[in-house]
């Protein structure tokens, strides 16, 4: 035995134990066996284990960092595992895939339109992508965000994109959560058009409560980029499949919004949920709904019903959505006449074709 020992480089004691394993396992005992401890002593416990297990079912889209904070609420932070292992344990139990590494571009990001420095600043708006759901009927969801605390405000399965059903949805959020200062959206309708000033009859309603209609540049939709991600949880979590009928389909978004503004953390918001972040508007929804006012340096024309006013003894075509309201025109030291409505300079009337020109087109400056 001293003899083989030293031939094989290890101990009597180690020969020794071979032997026996051999004596009891035949020659499977032979095998390299694994070397690591039977006990690991920084081991994530069974409990918080399935702990953590259990939220990551229960919301398959979220990530290491938000279950940590979901668990800090009933583990307490001293308890819980760092963030990689949190990691490794969802990669163990197969509950998530890795990413596929994009490669790094050049595209700088475009600034906000207007930045949102506290709640109800800027709202957006947006209709999600449009799909079927189980019984084959359209749902069109239409989505309001404060910009600044991400809380959705307004998640509704609407079976067709009409300028009434958005307008009704805004001003039952009004009455309830009062009046944000800007509402951003796209150049889509109902929200934008070609228009003069991008207005359609849903932006000119909204400067009459003292909402100022934004709209993002044309092919640029990273300006709403919150909105835009917004939306991709949304289909993730409510829509993948869609449910079986619009009713179901809301109590789906209902569900989700409950969720996403009251237990989500956000890592913008230093891991808080919206709702800790989110207040109402002290402005609050007129009973009714006032008209535009104009200095003394102002003329005041009422558009008619077909979009034109009376100027000059002849008529001025502006367009349909400002039928029945108020304008002021101003006259500028060159001559030129300048229609507004509210705060919203429109353009120039051009004295040959009676119509509203864009101030670019007329070559003045603002």
């Amino acid at each position: 035995m001293v003899q083989l020992c030293a031939e094989f480089g290890i101990s009597r004691k180690t020969g020794y134990k071979i032997l026996h394993r051999y004596a009891e396992e035949g020659p499977s005992a032979l095998s390299d066996r694994s070397t690591a401890p039977h006990r690991h002593p920084n081991q994530t416990p069974a409990a918080i284990e399935g702990a953590i297990l259990r939220e990551r079912k229960a919301h398959p889209t979220w990530g290491s960092k938000k279950l940590l904070r979901i668990l800090e609420r009933s583990w307490g932070a001293d308890d819980l595992p760092s963030r990689s292992t949190v990691d490794a344990i969802l990669k163990r139990a197969g509950v998530v895939t890795p990413r596929r590494k994009r490669r790094r571009g050049t595209l700088q990001r475009e600034r906000p339109v207007v930045p949102a420095l506290r709640p109800n600043e800027v709202w957006s708006i947006d209709y999600k992508g449009w799909f079927r759901v189980g019984n084959g009927t359209r749902c069109d969801p239409l989505t309001v965000n404060d910009v600044y605390s991400r809380a959705s405000l307004e998640c509704r399965a609407l079976v067709s994109p009409k300028l009434e059903d958005v307008q009704y949805r805004l001003e039952v959020a009004f009455c309830e959560l009062g009046l944000p200062r800007y509402m951003l959206s796209d150049n889509g309708p109902p929200f934008g058009s070609r228009g003069l000033g991008g207005l359609t009859r849903l932006g000119v309603w909204l400067l009459r409560l003292g909402v100022e209609p934004l709209f993002i540049q044309p092919g640029h939709p990273e300006q709403n980029g919150r909105h835009e991600r917004f939306h991709k949880t949304l289909k993730a979590e409510t829509a993948s499949p869609p449910r079986a009928s619009i009713r179901a389909q809301q109590a789906a978004f209902d569900r989700f919004a409950r969720e996403y503004n009251e237990e989500r953390p956000h890592e913008s918001l230093g891991l808080r949920t919206p709702s800790e972040v989110y207040a109402p508007s002290e402005r609050d929804m007129p009973y009714d709904v006032p008209e535009h006012e104009y200095g003394d340096d102002f003329e005041v024309r009422r558009v008619r019903r077909d979009g034109s006013l009376k100027w000059k003894a002849s008529n001025v075509f502006l367009g349909e959505a400002f039928a029945g309201e108020l304008v002021g025109i101003e006259a500028k030291e060159s001559g030129h006449s300048h229609v507004h409505i509210g705060p919203v300079e429109l353009g120039v009337i051009h004295e040959r074709s009676r119509t509203v020109l864009p101030l670019g087109l007329t070559g003045e400056q603002e």
